[in-house]
């Protein structure tokens, strides 16, 4: 049964035993919301304990404790012989409400935002459609070893060490650091050692601190045109300049980046395999880039995309590996070899500047989880990390030989593709009728992921292209997968 109070100012005040929320838990919410709403004025007198408990057929023990906490937080104020007041100022944090009509939208009112925020004030961010299949960047999540993932977790939660439990070092656990650059030593041909290895929560963290380290507001930063849109976003919230280079099939095209901006800070490619056109820049061109650097002072971001799995020959070595002035900041992620909700990223820096980036890293974010940080040193050193590496890679060569094939098949004469020679995903090109945005659009709203090429363009375009991951979606599922994505673009 329903109670409600019969006072003229707390007629709409009611407390219903049947609910969950204790009685005296109501009462509190009742009474405050009146209070923020102004029904209840400012010193208005409230009903003693006993009055309020006999109006409402409730204990004087439930009024009580509503009371009290009503005065605990500021919304009540009590007089000895007096009784039970509304306070004169209320929280600082809460003010009264008003009626929707004639009130500002909170969309339309005017706020002041810092240059490095104000871009993306209207920004509205893409709903992430994380899983769907041909997501690019999505790896076979059920081929993934989580049984021996799941016994490394439990060694360590076991028995953690008192040092997982009290925090991390700023750069890491040592272990999954010093894991880290062994790995990347062998695999990559990266030069470190553990101190310069610094984990991170993912690749767009350490994006975010390079920037930040070497980019002032209105610096030039040269990108790859088309490039990954998180690094030109943290050029834009570094109040910095992007300034996008064309790339072909050797890679980014210095010549082009000295004529469009000789002075720029910075330099982000991915050199190993462009994103998202899949190039491998030549070694001429790597060579001569490093020389840029070393010759004006400048630093180089290096983004190791998806470079683990090549197709054709052995994966190729870093440009960090070529580098011997320490003008290189490589940066990768596990979220491709293993799964993107680990958030595990990491960067190697150069010796003289790991205190700067450790203090960079410490002011957005003090430490990283230490145990699965443990775990993931454990997966590594016991070589479960290259096993698993092996296996994938022959499994998404035979994914894209599937997908190419079966794209040539079903959209012969509108989708032009080719193979790639590493990477996780493929680009097939559009005739200019076609426009990669709609497909992408009704992509979606079929439940695939299918990327628009053009959307990594930041100058105007004419390219016109879907870009397709092929390494998380299974073989059987493909020929049903791309019926549906001819019926889009056919009927488009």
């Amino acid at each position: 049964m329903t109670r409600r109070l019969k006072n003229a100012q707390l007629r709409t005040l009611t407390l219903d035993p049947a609910l969950k929320t204790p009685l005296h838990q109501q009462l509190f919410l009742g009474l405050r919301l009146a209070i923020l709403e102004g029904r209840l004025k400012p010193r208005t007198r409230l009903p003693s304990s006993r009055a309020l408990a006999g109006e409402l057929d409730i204990s004087r023990n439930t009024v009580l404790t509503a009371y009290d906490q009503l005065t605990a937080e500021g919304y009540l104020a009590s007089r000895v012989g007096a009784g039970s007041f509304v306070s004169d100022q209320l929280p600082e944090d809460l003010l009264e409400r008003k009626s929707s009509a004639g009130a500002t939208s909170v969309a339309d009112r005017d706020v002041y935002l810092s240059k490095m925020a104000a871009p993306f004030k209207n920004q509205k961010l893409k709903e992430q459609y994380r899983g769907l299949p041909f997501s690019p960047g999505l790896p076979a999540l059920e081929e993934f070893p989580f049984d021996d993932w799941a016994r490394l977790l439990a060694r360590h939660w076991r028995r953690p060490k008192r040092e997982y439990l009290v925090g991390n070092p700023v750069g890491g656990a040592r272990i999954l650091r010093e894991a880290l650059a062994s790995h990347l030593g062998q695999t990559r041909a990266v030069r470190c050692h553990a101190d310069q290895v610094i984990i991170l929560s993912g690749s767009q963290q350490a994006i975010h601190l390079v920037v930040r380290a070497f980019a002032e507001p209105g610096d030039a930063v040269w990108m790859e045109e088309p490039g990954y849109p998180g690094i030109h976003d943290s050029i834009i919230a570094a109040g910095a300049k992007p300034v996008s280079v064309p790339v072909d099939s050797e890679g980014f095209r210095l010549d082009k980046a000295i004529e469009l901006e000789p002075a720029a800070r910075l330099a982000c490619i991915s050199p190993s395999h462009q994103y998202p056109l899949g190039q491998t820049m030549s070694l001429a061109r790597r060579l001569a880039l490093l020389a840029w650097a070393k010759t004006n002072g400048r630093f180089i971001l290096e983004d190791d995309y998806d470079s683990e799995y090549r197709y054709a020959g052995r994966p190729l070595s870093s440009l960090q590996g070529l580098d011997d002035d320490n003008r290189v900041l490589y940066v990768g992620t596990m979220s491709k070899v293993m799964f993107s909700g680990l958030r595990v990223g990491y960067m190697v820096v150069p010796e003289d500047l790991v205190d700067v980036f450790l203090a960079l890293r410490r002011n957005i974010d003090s430490h990283s989880p230490s145990v699965p940080e443990a775990a993931l040193a454990d997966f590594i050193s016991e070589g479960y990390l290259a096993a698993h590496i092996r296996r994938m890679r022959l499994l998404y060569e035979r994914r894209q030989e599937c997908l190419v094939e079966l794209i040539k098949t079903k959209l012969h004469g509108i989708v032009e593709i080719e193979p790639q020679e590493s990477g996780m995903h493929i680009v097939g090109f559009l005739p200019p009728h076609l426009f990669d945005k709609k497909i992408e659009k009704a992509a979606a709203e079929n439940g695939m992921l299918v990327r628009a090429l053009s959307a990594f363009y930041n100058q105007p375009t004419d390219q016109n292209g879907i870009i397709l991951g092929f390494a998380g979606t299974p073989e059987k599922e493909m020929p049903q997968l791309v019926d549906k994505l001819a019926n889009i673009i056919r009927n488009l």
